[in-house]
C-alpha cells in the first residue's frame, strides 16, 4: 500500500465526496441489516399465531386474528426499505464511483504534465509504448483501487460492524460460533496477497513490453512491407502475447482460489448457525426467527467477504501500477526553469568553452567549443555525421545543459531564463521532422498559441517554398495529413517543418540540415526567402551540403565535437584545409 499512499492527495481534495459516499454505504447497511428484523418478526408472529390454533387448517389461520393485515404491513415495511436502500447504493455508487474517474482525470493530466517537463534522455531511455502504457493501462488500475476497491472495502467494513451488531444483541454465543470461520478467511487472504502482487506486476511488465512492440511495428509498417517481414513481425508479436497471456493466466490462477474457499467457508458458517441455533432453540434461548435471521446474515455477509479476493486482486495490481506510475513521477527534469523572463531579447548568442556528452555516454560530442554570433547574423556549422552539428542546436534551445561551459543568450547564461519564455523564441527546425496528423495549416501554426491567421500562415508557407505545393491538394491548407505526415515527401515535410518554424518570427533560428531532402533549386528559392528574414533575427544553419551554407557570415568546421576551421566561405577555401576538400567533393559529385 506503500506506493497507492501518493494518491492520498488526491483522496483528501475530494475528502467531501468520500464522506458522502460512507454516509450512503452506511445509510444502506444500516437499512439492510434492519430488514432481516422484520423477517425474524414475521416467523415469530406467525409461529405464535400457529401455535394458538393447534387443530385448525393453516389455511383458516391466515385469516384469523388479522393475521392478514398484519402480513399486508411486513410486506410493504418490507418493500419501502428495499426501495429506500437501492436510492442509497444508487447514490452511493453516484460518489463513489465518480470520485475515482475525477481522480482518473486529474492523475493522467498530472502525468501528462510531468512527462512533457522532462528532459530528452529520459525519452531516449524510456521507450514510447511504455509510456504509452502507464498513463493508460496503469492508471486504469489505478481508477480501479479509488473505485470499486474502496467502495467495497467501505461497504464490507459498515455491513459487518452494522451487522455484528444486530447480532450480538440477539445472542452473543451464537455469534462467535457463526464468526469462527472468517479469521481463516483473513489469513488465506494474507498469504495469497504476496503473490498476487508478484504476479500482478509482472503482468504489468509485460503488457508495457506488448504496447511497445505494437507500437514500433506500426510506426514502421512501411519498413515492415517493403522487407516483407510481416510474417516474422506476426510471430514476434505472438510470442510477447503468448507470454502475457501465461503471466496473466498464473494471476488468474491465484484469484480464481478466493471465490470457492470464501462461500465455503459462509457455508460453513451457516452450517454452523442452524445447528448451533437449533440446540439453542430447543434449549428456548432464541427463537426460530432469530435462527432465520442468523442465516441471513452471514448470507448477507457472502457477497462483501466473498468480494474479497476481487478487491485483493484490485488493489494488488493498483499497487503494481502504482509503483511504476511513481517511478516516473519520481524522475525529476534536468532541465529547471530560471527567473528571467526572455523579453525584449537582441539575440546575441555565445558558446563560451562548451563540453557536451549525452547522458549514460562517456563520450564528448563537443569539446570545448566557443563562439558568438552576433544579433542578425548567421552561422553555419559543417561536418561529417556524428561531429555535434545536432547538439549545437540542441544545446542552443536548450533541450540539454552543457557538462562544462556556459552558453550565453544576450549576455545571461540560458539557465537563468524562464524556460517556457526561452523557448518561445526560438525557431527550431529538427533534422528529424515531425508532423501531426492534422491539417497542413494547424501543423504550420502549431507553435502560435490559439493558432494564426491564414494569410499569416500562408506568408510562411510561401517563404518555406511549399505554397505553390499546398494549394495543388484537393483540400489545400486543410488538407489532413496521415500519422507523421505520411502522405507527403521528406522534401515537402521538411518545407512544412520550415514554415512551422518562420511563423513564429523567432530571434533565434535553429536550422538542422533541414534542406537535406530538397532539391538544388528548391533549396536556392529557399535560402533566397530566408536571405531577408534571417536578418532579422539570429541563425544557426547546420548542414552537410556547402551550398546550403555558403553564403553565412561564418562557417565553423566540425570534426569529432571540435573545431578545426572557421570563416567566411572564401577564406575557408583559400585555406586549402578540410572545408576545401569537402567543396571538391562536392562539386565533382554534382
Amino acid at each position: 500500500m506503500k506506493s497507492l499512499a501518493y494518491l492520498n492527495k488526491y483522496i483528501w481534495k475530494y475528502r467531501g465526496r468520500i464522506l458522502l459516499g460512507f454516509l450512503f454505504i452506511l445509510a444502506s447497511n444500516i437499512i439492510q441489516a434492519i430488514m432481516p428484523s422484520k423477517v425474524q418478526e414475521a416467523i415469530d408472529q406467525f409461529t405464535f399465531f400457529i401455535a394458538q390454533y393447534p387443530n385448525v387448517d393453516s389455511k383458516e389461520i391466515f385469516y384469523a386474528d388479522n393475521i392478514l393485515p398484519f402480513t399486508l404491513n411486513i410486506i410493504l415495511i418490507y418493500m419501502a426499505l428495499a426501495l429506500l436502500r437501492a436510492v442509497f447504493v444508487f447514490m452511493m455508487r453516484q460518489t463513489i464511483i465518480i470520485l475515482s474517474r475525477l481522480i482518473e482525470f486529474d492523475l493522467k493530466n498530472e502525468i501528462y504534465d510531468h512527462y512533457q517537463r522532462l528532459h530528452l534522455g529520459f525519452y531516449k531511455e524510456n521507450n514510447t509504448g511504455d509510456l504509452m502504457n502507464r498513463i493508460s493501462e496503469d492508471v486504469t488500475k489505478a481508477r480501479m483501487y479509488l473505485g470499486p476497491a474502496i467502495m467495497y472495502s467501505i461497504n464490507l467494513i459498515c455491513l459487518f460492524t452494522v451487522t455484528l451488531v444486530f447480532m450480538l444483541d440477539k445472542s452473543v454465543e451464537l455469534t462467535l460460533w457463526t464468526l469462527i470461520p472468517l479469521p481463516i478467511m483473513s489469513i488465506l487472504i494474507y498469504f495469497v496477497s504476496h503473490t498476487m502482487n508478484k504476479r500482478s506486476e509482472r503482468v504489468q511488465n509485460q503488457q508495457s513490453k506488448l504496447t511497445t512492440f505494437v507500437q514500433e511495428m506500426f510506426s514502421g509498417i512501411r519498413i515492415v512491407k517493403a522487407y516483407n517481414r510481416q510474417e516474422e513481425a506476426y510471430k514476434s508479436f505472438q510470442n510477447e502475447s503468448t507470454e502475457y497471456k501465461k503471466r496473466s493466466l498464473k494471476l488468474v490462477l491465484i484469484n480464481a482460489f478466493f471465490m470457492p474457499i470464501i462461500l465455503l467457508l459462509i457455508g460453513l458458517s451457516t452450517i454452523i448457525t442452524i445447528y448451533v441455533g437449533g440446540i439453542k432453540t430447543i434449549d428456548g434461548d432464541i427463537s426460530y426467527g432469530d435462527i432465520v435471521q442468523f442465516v441471513i446474515y452471514v448470507n448477507l455477509l457472502t457477497w462483501p467477504f466473498a468480494s474479497i479476493g476481487w478487491v485483493t486482486s484490485i488493489i494488488q495490481r493498483a499497487a503494481a501500477s502504482q509503483e511504476r506510475i511513481n517511478e516516473f513521477l519520481k524522475e525529476q527534469p534536468q532541465i529547471e526553469s530560471g527567473p528571467i523572463q526572455a523579453t525584449n531579447l537582441k539575440g546575441r548568442l555565445e558558446f563560451r568553452n562548451v563540453t557536451f556528452s549525452y547522458p549514460n555516454d562517456n563520450k564528448e560530442v563537443l569539446n570545448d567549443i566557443s563562439f558568438v554570433i552576433e544579433p542578425g547574423k548567421t552561422l553555419a556549422i559543417i561536418g561529417r555525421t556524428g561531429s555535434g552539428k545536432s547538439t549545437v542546436s540542441d544545446l542552443a534551445a536548450r533541450m540539454y545543459d552543457p557538462l562544462k561551459g556556459t552558453i550565453l543568450l544576450d549576455g545571461i547564461p540560458l539557465d537563468n531564463y524562464e524556460l517556457s519564455s526561452l523557448r518561445s523564441n526560438i525557431g527550431y527546425v529538427p533534422q528529424e521532422v515531425f508532423l501531426f496528423s492534422d491539417t497542413i495549416a494547424n501543423n504550420i501554426s502549431f507553435g502560435i498559441e490559439n493558432g494564426a491567421e491564414m494569410d499569416r500562415i500562408e506568408k510562411a508557407a510561401v517563404n518555406a517554398h511549399i505554397h505553390h505545393n499546398i494549394i495543388d491538394f484537393k483540400d489545400g491548407y486543410s488538407s489532413v495529413m496521415g500519422e507523421r505526415g505520411l502522405t507527403l515527401s521528406g522534401g515537402q515535410k521538411q518545407r512544412i517543418s520550415i514554415a512551422r518554424a518562420l511563423i513564429r518570427e523567432p530571434k533565434l533560428m535553429l536550422l538542422d540540415d533541414c534542406l537535406s531532402a530538397v532539391d538544388t533549386e528548391t533549396e536556392a528559392a529557399i535560402l533566397s526567402n530566408l536571405k531577408e528574414i534571417m536578418s532579422n533575427n539570429t541563425t544557426i544553419i547546420s548542414s552537410h551540403r556547402i551550398s546550403s551554407i555558403q553564403h553565412a557570415d561564418e562557417i565553423i568546421v566540425l570534426d569529432q565535437g571540435k573545431i578545426i576551421e572557421r570563416g567566411t566561405h572564401q577564406a575557408l577555401l583559400n585555406k586549402k584545409g578540410d572545408y576545401f576538400s569537402l567543396y571538391k567533393k562536392q562539386l565533382t559529385d554534382n
